[in-house]
């Protein structure tokens, strides 16, 4: 079993957790001293409080959206998936963005993003000439068909 370090950097910090024991992610709370209210096409950073320590670089953390937030209220991850190196120590900020018509306000301990720690492969590196011919071949956007 691997091992994920959190340190608090604020007090009032919360530890990621999970929702439930079959959960692959775990949930991120906003550390913040007072309500963000983000507008209709807004994009805002909310900090966390929190850094990790990843056991190896065969981890990396990785940042979604709450399917409840972009679902319900059209608030989203700015850069639709985060990537937390293993070698990053600084403090994990959540970039959101209001896809939707109406204000929404982010309040201090709310659940804004899960994160999930995934192993990585870390392969050598080739250069060729020439790649393996497959049926698709270069077909790209849409060419396997609509359905």
């Amino acid at each position: 079993m691997s091992v994920l370090k959190i340190k608090k950097l604020n007090d009032n910090a919360i530890v990621p957790n999970r929702a439930t024991p079959g959960s692959a992610g775990m949930d991120l709370y906003a550390c913040i001293d007072s309500d963000i209210v983000i507008s209709p096409k807004e994009r805002v950073l909310i900090p966390t409080g929190i850094a990790i320590e990843l056991e190896s670089s065969d981890y990396v953390a990785y940042i979604y959206a709450r399917s409840g937030l972009a679902i319900k209220h059209g608030i989203t991850l700015s850069n639709c998936v985060g990537v937390i190196d293993s070698d990053y120590r600084g403090e994990i900020k959540v970039g959101l963005i209001n896809l939707s018509d109406t204000p929404y306000t982010i309040t201090s301990d709310e659940r804004i993003a899960q994160m999930v720690i995934s192993m990585v492969e870390q392969p050598q590196i080739i250069c060729v000439d020439e790649l393996e011919q497959t049926k698709r071949g270069e077909g790209g956007f849409g060419s396997t068909g609509k359905n």
